[in-house]
């Protein structure tokens, strides 16, 4: 718009730019291009006859015929340029409107708030089409609203019976590996309770059930695992879901902590297990006093605490193969002599190498 405006006010300054331009290239008697003819057909007369200057030759033929070309275009330039003033007066009027427009929605009279001015108007002009047809318009919407609600409702009883049938299977998975964890009465269940299906404002990204997960370690009332279970039994559910669900979802780490409070004997070595199942496939790292968990370990590290110094300092020490045996009898009995601890730890590690195989 501003650019067709300066053209259309500076027609004659244009008309006299581009005339004196072209007068001064083709004029008869002193236009520079009778001149450049004149270099053309001298330089011609001698080409061939030296490298050097059939290079220059060259490179003015490209010249010439560039300002040849521009010659020719200043010629049309001035056929078609001729002065408007209606449309001038056309395109000052829309320019003065837009700079209104622009202004009432609060931006400015320049080019950029005239460019912004635009895109408000196109974009209201769109809305304005989509509301055309009214009535018929709106009953196509509310037939494509029939069709995608059912749709909806369809998958919504879909994902809501999937659910209701994996959460069936991931309770009784779930349950007997607590049973295996040293928790005989502990259960797991996952309720699932369907919202109002056929209300479309029910309706989540994850569909239209309520999904809680309950847990009970001594066969008492089921509550939310936040209030059922203490940090131990925390620690083995976690264990349990883990390795029910691993083959799955797969993660790259796990860390376990007080995995084994509260237990030992048969119910440690089957937490060890189970802990050694789950890490066939990716790192599992824990944190234990226990031996029979900790020799189901691939690799067994000592954490160490300093409390001589003013600050109390940790380290970490890598138990070497011929030494599992003592670090094992000496978690056992606190004493790593021990005969008779030596011996258990005999026992446990003869145990995992019968399992581990």
């Amino acid at each position: 718009m501003v650019a067709l405006i300066e053209r259309l006010e500076s027609v004659e300054d244009l008309r006299v730019a581009a005339t004196g331009a072209l007068q001064a290239l083709d004029d008869e008697q002193s236009g520079a291009m009778n001149s450049l003819h004149a270099v053309r057909r001298n330089l011609s007369t001698i080409k061939g006859k030296d490298a050097q200057l059939d290079e220059i030759s060259e490179r003015f033929g490209e010249a010439f015929y560039t300002l040849n070309d521009v010659n020719s275009d200043l010629a049309r330039y001035l056929d078609g340029l001729s002065a408007d003033p209606t449309a001038l007066d056309n395109a000052q009027s829309r320019r003065a409107a837009l700079i209104s427009f622009a202004k009432k929605q609060g931006l400015s009279g320049d080019n950029d708030g005239i460019n912004e001015a635009l895109e408000i108007a196109l974009n209201a002009r769109a809305r304005i089409e989509d509301l055309t047809g009214g009535d018929e318009k709106l009953a196509e919407l509310e037939s494509q609203l029939t069709v995608e609600s059912s749709k909806v409702i369809k998958e919504g009883k879909n994902l809501s019976f999937a659910r209701t049938k994996a959460a069936a299977e991931l309770d009784k998975r779930i349950t007997a590996e607590l049973a295996a964890l040293a928790m005989p009465h502990g259960k797991f269940h996952t309720s699932v309770t369907q919202g109002s299906i056929d209300d479309l404002q029910a309706y989540t990204n994850d569909g239209v059930d309520n999904v809680s997960m309950l847990f009970t370690s001594h066969g008492g009332d089921l509550l939310p695992i936040a209030k059922a279970a203490s940090g131990g039994e925390l620690s083995r559910l976690m264990l349990a879901i883990e390795v029910v669900i691993a083959s799955r979802f797969p993660v790259g780490t796990y860390i376990f902590d007080e995995v084994d409070a509260g237990i030992g004997g048969k119910a440690a070595l089957e937490v060890g297990k189970r802990l050694r199942e789950l890490a066939h496939e990716r790192q599992v790292i824990v944190v234990t006093h226990l031996p029979q968990v900790a020799i189901w370990a691939d690799r067994h590290i000592v954490v160490t605490k300093d409390q001589s110094g003013k600050v109390t300092t940790s380290s970490l020490t890598t138990v070497e193969a011929n030494e599992r045996e003592k670090e094992i009898a000496r978690m056992l009995s606190g004493v790593e002599e021990s005969e008779h601890a030596q011996e258990h730890a005999r026992e446990l590690l003869d145990l995992r190498k019968r399992e581990v195989r």
